[in-house]
């Protein structure tokens, strides 16, 4: 089991803009985001040099964990494309050491999981 395949609920794009304040004291100097979804209250994050989960806790969500993945510690990722009756798109990737993929996480039809892929193409390969 992936650790956010237990979440309800697709990613949807988040405005970097709007994402900017509240990641400034976790970025290094030269780091940027390049994308990032929203899944109810958590988040996925692209940056240029990191992958980073973001997990808020609690009932006010003002508990918050950030998990940082580097690109080096991605083995393998996949994407699996909307159809017909199937409207979910689904993001995979494995982790250094894993077999089974450590995070899962669906996109609707239409938000453009392409995207996020070609993120992780662009620093993991």
């Amino acid at each position: 089991m992936g650790l956010l395949s237990g979440m309800m609920g697709h990613a949807s794009e988040v405005s970097i803009e709007k994402l900017s304040r509240e990641f400034q004291p976790i970025l290094i100097d030269d780091e940027r985001i390049e994308r990032a979804y929203k899944l109810i209250r958590d988040m996925l994050v692209f940056t240029n040099k990191r992958l980073i989960l973001v997990n808020k806790q609690g009932l006010t969500g003002t508990k918050v964990d950030y998990q940082s993945i580097p690109y080096g510690s991605i083995k393998m990722f996949s994407k699996e494309s909307a159809g017909i009756a199937d409207l979910d798109a689904e993001l995979k990737i494995w982790l250094t050491g894993e077999s089974e993929p450590t995070i899962k996480q669906d996109f609707r039809k239409g938000d453009n999981i392409n995207e996020a892929y070609r993120v992780l193409s662009r620093y993991v390969l």
